[in-house]
This record gives C-alpha cells, sequence and structure tokens, in this order.
C-alpha cells in the first residue's frame, strides 16, 4: 500500500511541475494566443510546454517575416508547428509560403544536371543576357532560333562556341538550357576538365553510371573544352566514345572554348610527347558533326 501511495505521489508531484512550467509559459501573451488558437484540451498541451515554446517562437516569427531572406527560424523556410494525433502532439516543420514560391520559381533546375558549376551559371536567364555588344548579337540570334526549333521537335544541331575568355559563352548556353528546363526538357552542363577529374576518381565508385549519363542526355553542355590535360584515355576513352554515341543518336550537343577548332585539334593531337593526328580529326570530325562553330570575342564580363 506505501508503495501505491509513493507512486501516486510522485504522479501528483510530476502533473504539478507540468502545469506549474505550462501556467509560466502562459504568462507570455504570444504564447497564450499561440495556445488557444490550437483548441485543444490543457491535459495534451501541459506534456508539451517547451516544444510548444519553440513552435510559439517559430510561429510569431513567420507572422513578422516579409521575405525568405528574414527567416530566423531554426530551418530557413519552414515553421516548427504542432498537429494532433490520437490525443498526442506532433512536431513538424512546414514550409512557409516564400519558400513554397521559391521552389516553385525554382522546380526547373530539377531537370538540369550540373557538375562543376557556378551558381551565376545556374542561375542564367534569357531575360538577363546582357545585349549592349553588338559582337554579341549573332550568337543571340541562333540560340533564340535554336529555342525555338527544338521546342518545336525539329533536329538541330549544337553549338561549338569558341572566343575570349570572359565573354559570356558558358551563361549563354546555360540561359538556354534553363529556358527549356522549364518546359520539362533534360539537360546537363559539365566543366570539362573538372569533370574528367572526377570520372577517373570514381572507377570504383560510380564511373559507369555518371559516364552513361552524360552520354545519353537529350542536351548536353561541355564547357571549357581544350581546357583539360589531353592523355590517351581522355581523348580516345571517354571523348571520343562519347561524341560517336551523341551523334549516332541524334542528341544535341554543345562545346564552349577559348580555343577554335584548328586550335582544338592541335590540342589533342599531342599526349606525353606523342603525335596523332588522325585521332585528334577523328575527335574534331565528330564535333563538327554535332554542332555548327560560330565564335563570339566580347569585352570580358567577369572583370
Amino acid at each position: 500500500m506505501k508503495k501505491i501511495n509513493e507512486i501516486t505521489d510522485s504522479i501528483k508531484d510530476i502533473n504539478f511541475d507540468l502545469n506549474k512550467s505550462y501556467d509560466e509559459a502562459l504568462e507570455n501573451n504570444e504564447f497564450k494566443e499561440f495556445v488557444t488558437s490550437l483548441n485543444i484540451d490543457r491535459k495534451v498541451l501541459i506534456k508539451y510546454t517547451s516544444l510548444l515554446e519553440n513552435a510559439c517562437n517559430e510561429y510569431h516569427n513567420c507572422k513578422k517575416c516579409k521575405s525568405i531572406f528574414e527567416c530566423k527560424n531554426k530551418v530557413e523556410g519552414f515553421c516548427y508547428l504542432p498537429r494532433l494525433e490520437d490525443n498526442n502532439l506532433i512536431f513538424e516543420y512546414k514550409m512557409c509560403k516564400y519558400k513554397k514560391d521559391i521552389d516553385t520559381k525554382t522546380a526547373y533546375k530539377k531537370n538540369i544536371y550540373f557538375e562543376h558549376v557556378p551558381d551565376e551559371i545556374k542561375n542564367a536567364s534569357m531575360d538577363d543576357i546582357y545585349m549592349n555588344d553588338k559582337k554579341r548579337f549573332e550568337v543571340i540570334e541562333y540560340l533564340h532560333k535554336f529555342i525555338s526549333d527544338y521546342k518545336k521537335g525539329n533536329q538541330v544541331k549544337g553549338l561549338y562556341l569558341n572566343g575570349s575568355f570572359g565573354s559570356g559563352k558558358t551563361y549563354l548556353v546555360s540561359a538556354v538550357f534553363n529556358e527549356l528546363a522549364k518546359e520539362g526538357y533534360k539537360s546537363a552542363i559539365v566543366f570539362w576538365p573538372e569533370f574528367l577529374l572526377e570520372l577517373k576518381a570514381s572507377f570504383e565508385d560510380d564511373f559507369k553510371e555518371k559516364y552513361d549519363y552524360i552520354k545519353s542526355i537529350p542536351l548536353l553542355l561541355i564547357d571549357d573544352i581544350g581546357a583539360e590535360n589531353v592523355t590517351d584515355w581522355v581523348r580516345d576513352d571517354i571523348l571520343c566514345p562519347l561524341m560517336q554515341y551523341r551523334m549516332e543518336n541524334h542528341l544535341t550537343t554543345f562545346f564552349t572554348s577559348n580555343l577554335n577548332m584548328e586550335e582544338l585539334e592541335e590540342h589533342y593531337s599531342v599526349t606525353k610527347n606523342k603525335v596523332d593526328y588522325l585521332k585528334s580529326k577523328r575527335i574534331i570530325e565528330r564535333i563538327r558533326q554535332l554542332t555548327t562553330d560560330m565564335t563570339m570575342i566580347s569585352k570580358n564580363l567577369r572583370k
């Protein structure tokens, strides 16, 4: 009987402490307003005072917030809120309206695979293209026509876009891919020198998966081709089969480079002091089959 009384007294003490903590929290008007709005029995609420205080703080942060950039909550763009389930409170993160709006506007990015690409390129937009240089007009006009033709389902070549450093070659092509991604078209943008290093490092891991994905993606940009160190493996085992597959399957391929076609051919002719112009020519022939060759000499926009 004594033990039962001890247990009963212990339960009373716990309930007293729970009620005391809850009543102290109620002294805060924001907390009182918050728990009242939940319309949940006090017997349930007193078990979760600490969590409810956290939820209350986040809720009132959201009420005062005017932008995702002002978010003060633990997880940006989310609010920690309770819901009643089987007479228990379940706390979970709910997305705010600003986060939902951003996610809706950027959902198209799921259609693009990026490999070692800076945020500026990932966010490239046709609306933000630099138009104050007439030297860029021919390329921009070509890309606008490409978008139109591609959407119509026409078989169109990609672009081998070479030119001066920092002239915005990659930005322009990325803006095209982003525009098409909004309509559900899949694409990939890979910074070629880094991608090769990544590929080489993945031999014992996901090499085939990475390579096959790039090989078969409907739209591909190989960015800064010609800036990598040339080896037999790079030229003969990676690039040549990639080009051959995309050519045979009519997969649209873009390239950006600081080298023109003749310079690129020279670049691929030498590996470890060996000269092989035949293998280099095979690469160039495939690139010519896949693309329209254009040059853009413009001011350095990275300054």
